[in-house]
């Protein structure tokens, strides 16, 4: 890696010493900027003018510029600033959640974990989160909000099937999923590669995608227990007609479930909205359930997207970027955005703000328990060349899952372990 990352201790030890070390060092006279970089549709344009607004009442002498960044190319933009090699400067920088150990090991980043402890909340913060923006219990990326998969579901289809009730485990899944599949009408449309699914089964099992040994990457697709959450999602997947060699999108399945004639899919609950737009007639038809798990008495596992804040170890400003990521991650301001989104909030005590809007007060119980994907700063070029899914269509197709498990293993630990 290309920094030292020291103990949390020994930085605990070196903010006590050092007075002001969490202060920036302001110059007197004059209104400070604090820029903050977002992510275009992480905010409505609504809720980023009534907080810029909220933020330079609360903190008079500073400005709140806000620049709205495209996700494409996003990477070379953030590595620029971090490197002191950009033109345009940030002071806070909202990123996704598995691209901060990247940012990480490139350098450049502040650590926050005294504020984290002191100020943010950390002990209740999702662990889909914080997890990936932490190197050896140091923080550097603070959680900002999540989303996660859902079942989502025609009501008609379910009551004239006679499934009264939404599933709570696996095996009333499947029992309620075979019901369901009958005739023309799809129990549940489940593209062959969707890995992020998959990813979910995988865990519920006790199994990994891949796992770090002695500084070394290594895929674990192969391990029984992974085995085992492909095998659930082989049997899960046979219950409608979803393609076995594409992913979701190849066709949207939003749009097959309009079509009226699919009980479920994993997706989003944003993903309604599309529905709706498609077929208007589901309007109001449409129901959400957790991903359900092996017992009644916990959700499924399930992929935590979403964004983690940081900041560039270059700010000119840190106190002042310290108080926006402050002000964002605050209660007000953290129910302001999830009830304006439809997102999960950063913390699982914050959960009740959100049990208004369906979609997202479903999302929540797996967002408490939810994980991101292995924390590799190459995890990206694994998700780039993909071995997952000609995985998952092999084993879909009556191939050995053991031998193609294995292949993808050794490719993902080729890609995570080579050097650059």
């Amino acid at each position: 890696m290309k920094r030292r990352f020291l103990a949390v201790s020994t930085a605990l030890l070196v903010c006590a010493a050092v007075a002001g070390c969490s202060q920036s060092a302001g110059s007197a006279g004059g209104p400070r900027k604090v820029t903050l970089w977002l992510m275009k549709g992480s905010a409505s344009d609504e809720f980023i003018a009534r907080f810029t607004d909220s933020f330079e009442k609360e903190h008079p002498g500073t400005d709140l510029e806000v620049k709205i960044q495209e996700w494409t190319g996003i990477g070379k933009k953030v590595d620029a600033v971090l490197d002191g090699k950009a033109e345009e400067s940030a002071d806070v920088i909202e990123v996704g959640n598995t691209q901060v150990a990247q940012y990480i090991e490139n350098g450049g980043i502040e650590e926050l974990t005294l504020e984290g402890l002191r100020e943010w909340g950390s002990k209740d913060w999702l662990k889909g989160l914080s997890d990936p923006g932490s190197v050896n219990g140091a923080q550097y990326g603070i959680p900002w909000y999540a989303a996660n998969r859902v079942v989502i579901y025609n009501k008609d289809l379910f009551a004239n099937a006679g499934v009264k009730v939404p599933p709570k485990n696996r095996q009333e899944w499947i029992q309620a999923t075979q019901k369901l599949d009958k005739g023309g009408q799809q129990g549940i449309y489940l593209a062959g590669q969707n890995w992020y699914v998959l990813a979910g089964f995988v865990w519920d099992e006790g199994g990994e995608l891949a796992v770090e040994t002695s500084g070394q990457w290594v895929g674990t697709l192969d391990d029984e227990k992974a085995l085992a959450g492909m095998e659930f999602y082989k049997q899960l997947q046979a219950l409608g007609d979803g393609p076995k060699d594409a992913d979701e999108e190849t066709p949207p399945q939003s749009e097959v479930f309009a079509r009226g004639q699919v009980a479920q899919i994993i997706a989003p609950p944003s993903q309604a909205a599309a529905i709706e737009a498609a077929n208007p007639a589901l309007k109001g038809k449409i129901g959400f359930f957790p991903i359900p798990g092996k017992t009644s008495d916990k959700v499924g596992s399930v992929f935590t997207g979403g964004s983690d804040l940081i900041i560039p170890e270059r700010t000119g400003n840190r106190r002042g970027a310290v108080d926006v990521i402050t002000a964002l991650v605050s209660e007000k301001w953290q129910t302001e955005l999830a009830r304006a989104m439809g997102y999960v909030p950063n913390k699982t005590t914050l959960a009740h703000v959100v049990e208004g809007n369906e979609g997202a007060a479903t999302m929540a119980p797996g967002a408490a328990q939810g994980r991101a994907t292995p924390k590799s700063a190459r995890w990206a070029e694994v998700e780039g060349k993909n071995p997952i899914k000609p995985f998952m269509t092999a084993v879909l197709t009556g191939r050995d899952p053991k031998q193609a498990a294995r292949t993808a293993s050794e490719e993902i630990s080729r890609v995570l372990s080579s050097d650059r």
